[in-house]
């Protein structure tokens, strides 16, 4: 099982990264959410969860849950759904200015990258 959460782990942060690199937009976010979640995951797996336990240490309980682990994955959904609302808006709007949703500015020739697709364009 522990092969199998760490797999699953790394190919969400894989797929991330991958997203992340492709310089576009959409791309982009889609990729941080992917982060987010192999974090959220990988949080949930450092934390040991375990049933019917107290999440409060008393001496007629058997044992105790962490309650940390899921307080910080609840707190870090809230950050993620923030942070991915201000991403989508600022890349709509980058959208909106540019006409393209690359990342980079220039290309190799130094020209704005909406130039540099004109012309391949028109050849």
């Amino acid at each position: 099982m522990e092969f199998l959460m760490a797999s699953g782990i790394g190919a969400l942060t894989a797929a991330g990264l991958y997203l992340i690199l492709l310089r576009r937009t959409f791309p982009v976010v889609i990729g941080l959410s992917l982060l987010s979640y192999a974090v959220n995951v990988f949080l949930f797996a450092m934390g040991r969860l375990t049933i019917d336990l107290p999440p409060i240490v008393s001496s007629s309980a058997a044992g105790y849950t962490d309650p940390l682990p899921q307080a910080l994955v609840l707190t870090a959904i809230v950050i993620t759904f923030g942070m991915t609302a201000l991403i989508v808006v600022l890349s709509l709007r980058g959208f909106l200015e540019t006409g393209t949703d690359h990342v980079g500015r220039e290309t190799e020739a130094g020209k704005p990258a909406s130039e540099a697709q004109r012309e391949v364009a028109a050849r």
